[in-house]
């Protein structure tokens, strides 16, 4: 059996099961752990435990709207990396503007197009996973930094 530790992991949050599906439908191509939210609540809940690399969002839903969880994953250390690409029937500029006020990292307007769809998440995916890669090398290079000066000290 095929190793799903390198596959993305990705929450597919919104409150219309049609949504959902279709949106399950469009990923069932990618290789990707997936998992759903129906609610604000929920959706904080799945990101927590689950620890994607990407939040589908839908922003009109109960408990808590995609801007208030939005909010929530970026004022929390532990979540405020996640990547957030906001589907959304809401298409007026405000709304956009409220989204990137929230800390959205992309948007996607209702009805979803397929194609625009998985061009997104793997350009998001790459942007991330470009990121991780840097960060491991300064890491590195810092480490050897690091240890070329306790060399030299002695």
């Amino acid at each position: 059996m095929e190793e799903k530790k390198n596959h993305p992991k990705i929450v597919i949050a919104d409150d219309n099961a049609q949504n959902v599906e279709l949106l399950e439908a469009y990923l069932s191509d990618v290789e990707c752990e997936l998992r759903t939210a129906r609610d604000g609540e929920e959706t904080l809940q799945v990101v927590e435990e689950f620890k994607p690399d990407l939040l589908l969002l839908d922003i009109m839903m109960p408990r808590l709207s995609g801007f208030e969880v939005c909010r929530k994953i970026r004022s929390n250390p532990a979540t405020k990396d996640l990547l957030i690409l906001m589907v959304t029937a809401l298409n007026e500029a405000s709304d956009f503007e409220r989204g990137v006020q929230a800390g959205t990292d992309d948007f996607l307007t209702k009805p979803v197009n397929k194609v625009e769809l998985l061009c997104r998440i793997r350009s998001l995916l790459r942007v991330r996973h470009l990121k991780n890669q840097l960060d491991r090398t300064l890491a590195y290079l810092a480490e050897f930094e690091s240890a070329s000066r306790a060399t030299g000290d002695s």
